[in-house]
C-alpha cells in the first residue's frame, strides 16, 4: 500500500513540475489557449492519445469489459473509425487556425450557430470531466480504503485537476499528456501479460468466462452494440479539445503526422484496456469489485501483483499510477477546453473585445476554477460513469458533429439549418429520459443517440435546402488549398 501511495505522490509531484515548468512560457492568449501553435508532431500524438482515452475507457469500457466481454471493443471501435476520417480533417482544421470550434460555427454559419456550440460543449464537457473525478476518487479509495472515501478523493482529484489545468492552459495540458501517454502506453502493455499468466494462461481465462464474452456481438443485440459505437464515433469526429489540439500544431504537416501515431496508439491501448479487464474478471469473479466493476483496473493493479516479486508489486503500483495518471489527464483536457468557450467564446467575443492578455489569463484562470466545480458538483449525483458517458457523447454528437463536418465537407450547408440543427441535437438528447415514458417502448426503450442524431441531421439537410445558399465568405476559410 505504501508503494502505491509513493508512486501516486510521484506522479502527482512530476505533473506539478511539468505544469510550473510551462508556466514562464505563458504570455499571451495564444499562449495559454493553443500552446502559441507550437506543439510538434511527437507532443501532439501523446496529448490527443492522452485526451481521449480516461474514464469513459478506464471505467466505463472496463465496466463493459468486466460485463460482458470484448464486445465492449464496439465502444472503443466507433473512436478507430472516427479516426481514419480525421486524418483527412486534421490538415484542414489547423489551415482554419482559430482557438476554439465555435470559432468555426461563427465563421461558418453565424453568431448564434457560435451561442449554441457554446452551450452544448459546456453540457458535454462538464459532464465527462465530473466522471473523471468519479474515477480518480475511485482509486484514492482502493488505495486508502480507512481514510479517504470515494467521496472525499473525487473534491482532491477535482483540486488536483484544478490546480495543474490552470497553471498555464494548453501548454501545460500538452506536456502533462506527453509525460503521462508514455507512462500508461509502457504499463498497461507490460501489465496485460503478467496478468493473464498469472490467471492461468489465455485458455484459463476462456474457460473461465462465458463464450459470449469472446463473440462479436457478445450477449448484446446489434442495435446496442451501434448504441455503443455511433456516439464515440460522432463524438471524436466532432471533439473540440482534439480540434484545439490540431489549432496548437506547429503546421499542418505535424497535424496530419500525429493523427497516424494516434491511431496506432489508441487500437493497442483501448485493445490492452479491454483485455485487462476481461482478464480481470477471470481473476476477480467476486468480492468487492463485482459490485463496482467500474473500478476492475484499478483493483488489477492493487490486488493482480499483490502476491509477487518485487518488481511485479512495482508494475501492478505503477499500472494504478498510470491509470490515475491517465484520469487527470483526460480531465485537464475536458475541463480545460470549456473555459476557453466562455473566455474566448463569450468574454472577449462579445463583453471585453479589447481586454489585455493579462486580463484574459486571469479570466481564463477563474473560468477553470468555476467550471472544475460545476464539474465536481455533478460526480457527486453521478452513479453509472458508462451511462453519464453515452449522455455527454450523444450531446455532442447529436448536436455539434453533423455541423462541424459539414462546415468541412458540405458547401450547400446554412447557417439556419446549423442553428437548428445544434438547437435540436441538443434538446432531444437533454429531454429524452424524460419524454421516454410516454412514447411507444420500441422507441423509448433506445439510448438517445438514434432519435437526436435522426432529428440533428433531418434539420440540417431540410433547412439547408430550403434557405438560400452560403455566401462565398462564409465558404472561404474551409477551401481546400
Amino acid at each position: 500500500m505504501n508503494l502505491h501511495a509513493i508512486v501516486i505522490a510521484i506522479i502527482v509531484l512530476t505533473l506539478l513540475t511539468v505544469s510550473l515548468g510551462r508556466l514562464g512560457k505563458v504570455k499571451t492568449k495564444a499562449d495559454y489557449l493553443v500552446a502559441g501553435r507550437s506543439l510538434p508532431a511527437f507532443v501532439l500524438v501523446f496529448t490527443l492519445l492522452s485526451s481521449w482515452i480516461g474514464s469513459g475507457s478506464l471505467l466505463g469500457g472496463a465496466e463493459n469489459a468486466y460485463k460482458h466481454g470484448f464486445v465492449a471493443l464496439w465502444q472503443a471501435g466507433g473512436g478507430w473509425a472516427g479516426l481514419l476520417l480525421i486524418y483527412f480533417i486534421a490538415p484542414r482544421a489547423r489551415k482554419f487556425a482559430q482557438f476554439t470550434i465555435p470559432d468555426l460555427l461563427e465563421t461558418r454559419y453565424n453568431q448564434t450557430a457560435r451561442v449554441l456550440g457554446v452551450i452544448a460543449i459546456l453540457l458535454t464537457y462538464t459532464a465527462i470531466t465530473s466522471y473523471q473525478f468519479i474515477g480518480g476518487g475511485d482509486i484514492l479509495h482502493l488505495i486508502f480504503p480507512d481514510a479517504i472515501s470515494p467521496i472525499m478523493g473525487r473534491y482532491i482529484l477535482a483540486a488536483f485537476v484544478i490546480v495543474f489545468t490552470a497553471i498555464a492552459g494548453m501548454s501545460s495540458v500538452a506536456y502533462m499528456d506527453l509525460f503521462i501517454g508514455l507512462l500508461a502506453t509502457v504499463t498497461m502493455c507490460l501489465a496485460l501479460p503478467v496478468l493473464v499468466h498469472r490467471a492461468g494462461g489465455w485458455p484459463a481465462v476462456h474457460s473461465a468466462l462465458p463464450a459470449s464474452h469472446f463473440q462479436l456481438f457478445g450477449d448484446l443485440t446489434p442495435i446496442q452494440c451501434l448504441e455503443l459505437f455511433l456516439p464515440t464515433c460522432l463524438l471524436l469526429l466532432g471533439n473540440q479539445s482534439m480540434y484545439q489540439k490540431f489549432f496548437s500544431a506547429k503546421s499542418e504537416k505535424d497535424a496530419t503526422r500525429a493523427v497516424i501515431g494516434w491511431i496506432i496508439g489508441t487500437i493497442i491501448l483501448e485493445t490492452v484496456i479491454v483485455a485487462i479487464a476481461v482478464t480481470g474478471s477471470a481473476l476477480f469473479p467476486t468480492g468487492e469489485v463485482s459490485r463496482a466493476p467500474r473500478e476492475i483496473l484499478a483493483y488489477s493493479g492493487l490486488h493482480g501483483f499483490s502476491d509477487g516479486s518485487f518488481a511485479l508489486k512495482l508494475l501492478g503500483a505503477l499500472l494504478m499510477g498510470a491509470i490515475f495518471a491517465k484520469i487527470i489527464s483526460t480531465a485537464n483536457n475536458w475541463l480545460f477546453s470549456p473555459a476557453t468557450n466562455l473566455v474566448n467564446d463569450i468574454y472577449v467575443r462579445y463583453l471585453r473585445p479589447d481586454a489585455s492578455n493579462k486580463k484574459i489569463l486571469i479570466v481564463s484562470r477563474l473560468m477553470v476554477v468555476l467550471l472544475g466545480l460545476w464539474a465536481l458538483f455533478q460526480s457527486l449525483g453521478t452513479e453509472s460513469v458508462l451511462k453519464k458517458a453515452l449522455y455527454a457523447y450523444t450531446i455532442y454528437s447529436a448536436a455539434l458533429t453533423p455541423v462541424i463536418l459539414a462546415a468541412f465537407f458540405w458547401k450547400r450547408a446554412t447557417a439556419a439549418a446549423a442553428v437548428a440543427s445544434i438547437a435540436v441535437g441538443t434538446v432531444v438528447t437533454v429531454a429524452w429520459d424524460t419524454i421516454t415514458p410516454h412514447l411507444p417502448s420500441i422507441i423509448g426503450q433506445r439510448d438517445a443517440i438514434f432519435p437526436a442524431l435522426v432529428v440533428s441531421l433531418l434539420c440540417l439537410f431540410t433547412v439547408s435546402f430550403l434557405t438560400p445558399p452560403p455566401t462565398l465568405e462564409h465558404l472561404q476559410p474551409f477551401a481546400e488549398r
